[in-house]
C-alpha cells in the first residue's frame, strides 16, 4: 500500500510539473452534467467538465466496492474459490441485481462476475459482508480508501450506489478511483471484459451493462450505473497501442447519450495523444567522486519513466543530458546527480532526475593514506 500510494504521489508531481495548466481546455460535444477523461499510465487529465461537482454515482459507486475486494485478494484476505453464504440482507437488495436467496451459497470468483457483468446490488453486498463482516464496516473502508485516493469530493453511504442522502461524489474522485483499480489490478479485465456469461452452472444469463464492450474497439471496462436521481453514469476504460484511457460520464441524460458521451472522449484521447517511454539515448558516463571510497558513481533514469505527447509532436522529440563533471562524498544511492531534458523543438516536455545507482562513502583517513601509498607506488 505505502508503494502505491507513493507511485500516486509520483504520478501527481510529474502531472503537475508536466501540465501546470488546464491542458483539457479543448472544447468537446459533451452533454452531460460532469465529464472528465484521464490517462491511466501517467495520470494526466486530458479533458474535464465540472469535474468537481458533487453528484450521486449510482452503481458507478462498485468501482471502489471492487478496488477494495481486489485489495482483499491481493492481501490474502479473501480469495476466487471462496464460498459466501448469502445473508437474508444481500438478498434483499432492490435494483440491479442476480436474484441471490439466502442462504444461498456463491464463490467469490462469482460475486466478481455478478457485480463487474449484471452490476448486482445483491452481490456487492455479499461481497462486502464477506470482506468486513457487516457493510457497515465496509462503507467506513470505502471511505478509508477514498481518503487516502485524496477523492475530497466523495462521502459513500453504502457499497451499491442505490439512492441514499450525502452518497456523493466527482467526474474527478471517479477517475482516480477507476485508476487505482485499472493500474493495480489488472486482473479485474477478466470480469469487466465479459460480454455474456452465466452463474449457477449455466442456469441464469448475464449480459454486461456496459454495452460499449461489445461496441467500442478496445473497450476493457469499467463500470456504469443510472438512477432517476444520478442520470445515466459510466467510468468506461478502453486501451489501445498501449494506452488505455478512462472517461467518466455522470448524469448523461439517456444511456444512449451517455454512451456517445464516453465514446467522443475516448475517441478524442487515442486520436490526440500517444505514450513515449523515456529512456536515455546513449549510456550515461558514471560521475566522478572526490573523496569518495568509490572513484565513480553511475548515474541512472528512474525506471517507468512515460510521457504522454500529443501525436503531432512524438515525432519531434529529442533529449539532452546534464550532469556535473564530479560530485562530492558522500553520495547517497538515489541522490539526484543531474537531469535529462525532452523536448519537442524548443519546448520543454519533460525534466527527470538521473540518480546515483548506488551509495558511495566518504574516503576514510586510511582509505586516504592507502590510496596516496598506491598512487606513489605506481608513480615511482
Amino acid at each position: 500500500m505505502k508503494k502505491r500510494w507513493a507511485a500516486f504521489l509520483t504520478a501527481a508531481v510529474l502531472a503537475a510539473v508536466l501540465f501546470p495548466a488546464r491542458s483539457w481546455a479543448v472544447e468537446l460535444p459533451v452533454e452531460a452534467q460532469a465529464a472528465l477523461l484521464m490517462e491511466k499510465t501517467t495520470g494526466q487529465v486530458l479533458y474535464a467538465k465540472n469535474e468537481h461537482e458533487q453528484l450521486e454515482p449510482a452503481s458507478v459507486t462498485k468501482v471502489m466496492t471492487l478496488l477494495l475486494a481486489m485489495e482483499a485478494l491481493d492481501e490474502g484476505r479473501i480469495r476466487y474459490d471462496d464460498t459466501v453464504t448469502v445473508s437474508a440482507y444481500a438478498a434483499s437488495m432492490g435494483g440491479s441485481q442476480v436474484f441471490l436467496s439466502e442462504g444461498e451459497q456463491i464463490t467469490v470468483e462469482d460475486l466478481f462476475k455478478a457485480i463487474c457483468v449484471a452490476s448486482g446490488n445483491d452481490a456487492s453486498v455479499a461481497m462486502a459482508e464477506h470482506i468486513a463482516g457487516v457493510t457497515e464496516l465496509f462503507v467506513e473502508q470505502m471511505n478509508a480508501r477514498a481518503k487516502q485516493l485524496g477523492m475530497n469530493d466523495t462521502h459513500f453511504v453504502n457499497c451499491t450506489g442505490l439512492p441514499a442522502e450525502g452518497h456523493v461524489t466527482s467526474a474527478w474522485d471517479i477517475a482516480l478511483m477507476s485508476r487505482e483499480l485499472i493500474l493495480h489490478h489488472p486482473d479485474i479485465r477478466r470480469f469487466t471484459t465479459i460480454w455474456m456469461d452465466t452463474l449457477r452452472g449455466g442456469s441464469f444469463q448475464l449480459s454486461n451493462t456496459n454495452k460499449l464492450i461489445r461496441f467500442y474497439d478496445g473497450a476493457t471496462g469499467l463500470k456504469t450505473g443510472s438512477t432517476d436521481a444520478a442520470g445515466f453514469c459510466i467510468s468506461a476504460t478502453a486501451e489501445r497501442d498501449g494506452m488505455e484511457l478512462i472517461a467518466v460520464i455522470m448524469k448523461g441524460q439517456t444511456a444512449d447519450k451517455r454512451n456517445t458521451d464516453a465514446k467522443t472522449l475516448l475517441n478524442y484521447g487515442f486520436s490526440t495523444y500517444a505514450l513515449a517511454d523515456i529512456a536515455p539515448q546513449e549510456p550515461l558516463a558514471p560521475v566522478p567522486v572526490r573523496l569518495g571510497a568509490e572513484d565513480a558513481v553511475q548515474p541512472v533514469l528512474p525506471s517507468g519513466s512515460t510521457l504522454l505527447v500529443e501525436k503531432t509532436k512524438a515525432g519531434q522529440l529529442t533529449q539532452s543530458v546534464e550532469l556535473p563533471a564530479e560530485v562530492e562524498a558522500p553520495v547517497a544511492a538515489g541522490q539526484a546527480l543531474g537531469t535529462l531534458t525532452v523536448r519537442a523543438g524548443d519546448e520543454v516536455l519533460l525534466e527527470l532526475p538521473l540518480q546515483a545507482e548506488q551509495a558511495v562513502e566518504k574516503l576514510s583517513w586510511g582509505g586516504m593514506l592507502t590510496r596516496l601509498l598506491r598512487c606513489a607506488f605506481l608513480a615511482g
